[in-house]
């Protein structure tokens, strides 16, 4: 019978810019006495991505424009946060009071551009976490980078945690990936009584990102780092072939 195995990296420690993330994975399976094998993947969360490639910002160096002023006002934020976020944006789709929801540049739907203080050191001092320049980009690095200490490329999911229209919570989504086929059309092949499925498709990458996130945890867990092991190996399709076309948004 198939079986799916999840389980946490410990002593990860806290990740600083310029950090070699695949060194400390391969400190952290030698702890673990794992090693990885050929269909292993490990999802990693967004922050401890962002982090070890410098992605921070700090209050104090921005400068809010009038529309930033405009729309903290609407949103009882502060202006230098809503310039931060309008600097992550190509839209703004929702505002009101304590919410500012908009269309990140790399398509993503979001709250305020996923930036984000919590686990951040400095944030007191408003210093801000912005999500990683291009995601995909950052699994395939990380990816080659493992296979070139351990001769084995695993499969790489960058998660983070999205709130989803009509559905209260967060829940752990793919921002980048490697290495796997994140979005999976099944359409024409046959369910149980032989019928054609017709507009089946299937988020691959989010549902292992939200499956890693049961022991990633959202507050103080520390293990920010899980490795999935007994999926099917799958052809590379990256996170960005999630987002869906403007032209098929329904809600506009």
């Amino acid at each position: 019978m198939p079986s799916l195995t999840i389980t946490s990296l410990d002593g990860v420690p806290l990740i600083q810019p310029g950090d070699d993330l695949a060194e400390i994975i391969v400190s952290c399976l030698d702890r673990q006495d794992l090693q990885l094998q050929s269909g292993d993947v490990l999802v990693l969360a967004q922050k401890i991505i962002s982090k070890a490639e410098g992605r921070f910002r700090d209050l104090a160096d921005i400068a809010p424009s009038h529309e930033a002023t405009a729309l903290a006002k609407e949103t009882c934020k502060d202006p230098r946060l809503v310039q931060a976020i309008l600097d992550e944006s190509s839209e703004v789709v929702r505002k009101r009071k304590g919410v500012l929801v908009v269309r990140h540049k790399r398509g993503w739907v979001m709250a305020q551009a996923g930036i984000d203080q919590s686990n951040v050191e400095g944030a007191d001092q408003g210093r801000l976490l912005l999500l990683p320049e291009d995601p995909d980009a950052s699994a395939a690095h990380l990816r080659a980078a493992l296979q070139g200490k351990l001769g084995i490329a695993p499969g790489i999911v960058i998660a983070d945690s999205f709130g989803r229209p009509f559905r209260n919570g967060t829940t752990g989504t793919a921002i980048g990936a490697a290495g796997l086929t994140s979005f999976m059309d099944i359409r024409g092949e046959k369910d149980l009584f032989g019928r054609d499925l017709m507009v089946s498709t299937v988020a691959h990458a989010d549902e292992i990102a939200s499956s890693a996130s049961l022991l990633m945890g959202q507050a103080n867990e520390g293990q920010p780092i899980v490795l999935l092991r007994g999926l099917a190996t799958s052809p590379n399709v990256p996170a960005s072939s999630l987002i869906r076309p403007l032209e098929e948004d329904l809600f506009r």
